[in-house]
């Protein structure tokens, strides 16, 4: 059993854009709190919403906008920057009001298309191969809403939309899962870190004497990658994907991600959990695990033979908003820090019955934020094999128990 593929602009939906008018919020009319959710791209990843950094406009300000504005069963896609990222405003988003900004696109379904069918659609891989062979924009990729229409995506009968919507859903109700879960271990590992090293609140407020302060360089190891351009894979070997900055943020490599040869020196190659900091461009810090890659000149691989992975993360991460406007600082076109930066990054030592104690609060939550990260990427390897499977008929929809 095959279904026809057809072209989004031929099937029942409504694709809309954002308002783009002279109502359009400035950045300073963007609240902490507010009525109306005004969706950035950080709300939008690849594993759906993300609602640990929102940003909201008043009733007043929503009521003076047009388009944009998110009714339940829509979808989001992101079309500007990071491009392809999905996400549907199901019944269990807890915001009433939500609008998409100018860099988004929303899918409206109509009676021929289940939106969870197509939703699981539109995140698959197979569908975002096709993303990137068509979207534009070399300063910027871009997804221009009429280069979406023309892209195909697969329609059965809708008792069989159901059936596949419900076969990947529920992969995909385990990746956000995973991710939520996620969210709220980082917030609770930025609480424990702002009481034990900012505010000092197991001490009165103070820090003990028997601290040490000291810097980033002197409890890890930041190494610089390659240029991995000079690295082609030779003849007969399986080259691994480069890490670059892309890649760091969206959290995988996809099919089009630059190779290198394995046979690069070990210390260059990431493995799932380490940490990797993009200190050119786009800076961010992370647990890198989607698999092993080799390590681009724009990013450190950060190490330490003294100090646990928690301890130099968290310290590497508060230094992070410094170093963003350090970058944005600069006269360039791509910003970047100075490893003389690193040096000038103050870092609170603990003592080692301090250290052990604190270790015992972080260690535990960064392993299983890093363990169910790995997770999520088996889940949608998963999910990706399903749906060709589900769509070319190797697996007979009509048999599966859901």
């Amino acid at each position: 059993m095959t279904f026809d593929i057809v072209q989004l602009c031929d099937i029942d939906i409504d694709v809309i854009d954002g308002d783009r008018g002279k109502n359009y919020p400035h950045q300073d009319e963007l609240l902490g709190t507010g009525y109306c959710l005004f969706l950035s791209a950080k709300n939008v990843t690849q594993n759906g919403f993300l609602f640990a950094d929102n940003q909201f406009i008043t009733q007043e300000k929503d009521e003076l906008l047009n388009k944009g504005k998110l009714k339940r069963g829509d979808i989001v896609i992101t079309t500007r920057g990071t491009v392809g990222n999905v996400a549907i405003y199901s019944e269990e988003v807890p915001y009433d009001n939500i609008r998409i900004n100018s860099g988004m696109l929303i899918i409206r379904c109509g009676n021929g298309i289940d939106s969870y069918y197509l939703y699981q659609v539109l995140r698959s891989k197979w569908f975002y191969n096709q993303i990137l062979s068509i979207q534009s924009g070399s300063a910027q990729p871009q997804l221009p809403k009429s280069h979406f229409l023309k892209m195909v995506i697969p329609i059965p009968d809708m008792n069989t939309q159901n059936k596949i919507a419900g076969i990947l859903s529920s992969v995909g109700n385990k990746i956000a899962l995973n991710t939520a879960i996620n969210e709220n271990l980082e917030q609770q590992a930025q609480a424990i870190f702002k009481s034990w090293f900012v505010d000092f609140e197991p001490f009165g407020g103070v820090m003990p004497d028997d601290w040490k302060t000291s810097h980033l360089l002197s409890v890890a190891n930041y190494l610089n990658g390659l240029a991995m351009q000079k690295y082609r894979p030779i003849d007969g070997e399986i080259g691994l994907p480069v890490l670059k900055i892309k890649e760091l943020r969206q959290g995988f490599c996809d099919s089009n991600s630059e190779l290198c040869s394995p046979s690069i020196k070990s210390e260059y190659i990431i493995q799932n959990g380490d940490v990797i900091f993009s200190w050119s461009g786009s800076l961010l810090v992370d647990f890198w695990c989607g698999g092993q890659c080799g390590l681009n000149q724009h990013l450190f691989k950060v190490t330490s033979n003294t100090y646990d992975k928690w301890f130099y993360f968290v310290w590497t991460k508060y230094h992070l908003n410094r170093f963003i406007a350090i970058a944005a600082d600069m006269a360039t076109t791509m910003g970047h820090i100075k490893r003389s930066e690193l040096e000038k990054s103050q870092v609170f030592i603990p003592n080692k019955a301090d250290y052990k104690i604190i270790g015992s609060l972080l260690k535990p939550i960064y392993d299983t934020i890093i363990n169910n990260r790995i997770e999520n990427q088996r889940l949608a390897a998963l999910r990706d094999t399903l749906l060709p499977k589900l769509m070319n008929g190797e697996i007979d929809v009509s048999k599966v128990r859901i």
